[in-house]
């Protein structure tokens, strides 16, 4: 996938995660999110025996939408302390 489509993938998926979390921020947070938690999200689906997330399609959009919710939920707790 094109550095462009991360983007979009990035940027969609981070924006869901904080819709679910409640979190703030603007676009470029989302996208942040977004491609971080697709990286988290797809480490953590080949750890436990899941196809690699390839390409602009649901499976990645999930993947990255749970790993920036799991990445959300990692920084409130770091802050938290």
């Amino acid at each position: 996938m094109s550095w462009i489509g991360w983007i979009i993938l990035g940027a969609l998926a981070g924006w869901v995660a904080k819709l679910i979390t409640k979190e703030e921020g603007g676009l470029l947070k989302n996208i942040i999110l977004g491609v971080i938690g697709g990286v988290i999200g797809g480490g953590i689906v080949q750890v436990l025996g899941g196809s690699p997330v390839n390409g602009f399609n649901i499976y990645s959009f999930i993947v990255a939408v749970l790993g920036a919710m799991l990445l959300i939920y990692l920084v409130r707790a770091i802050n938290k302390k």
